[in-house]
């Protein structure tokens, strides 16, 4: 009987943290994020960017990560933070592209 009982706790416990961990993930951020750095790394590869737009393009970056962290830190991140977060990327990605096509030769 102990072992039935003390099984499906285990089994409970097991579902509560599966779905805890699935509501902490944001592969959406966190792969648009990837992309992002790519794309910066390209341009400075390429001459699009000059060490000075890196610079502050990774700067803003490392901002919407702290922000991604504070918004994880209670273990999960509601809808509005999520949102909060999309804009904030989609914003990074008009900012790396206008960085990218402004004329402007890095020696």
């Amino acid at each position: 009987m102990k072992i039935k009982i003390l099984g499906g706790l285990l089994v409970a416990f097991l579902a509560l943290t599966s779905v805890a961990e699935a509501q902490t993930r944001t592969p959406v951020i966190n792969r648009r994020e990837y992309r992002q750095e790519r794309r910066i790394n390209q341009g400075v590869r390429h001459h699009e960017l000059t060490r000075n737009q890196a610079h502050h393009l990774r700067r803003k970056e490392g901002h919407i990560r702290a922000e991604r962290r504070m918004a994880m830190a209670n273990g999960r991140m509601d809808r509005n933070e999520r949102m909060h977060l999309r804009h904030e990327e989609h914003r990074m990605s008009r900012n790396i592209y206008r960085a990218k096509h402004d004329r402007r030769v890095s020696a």
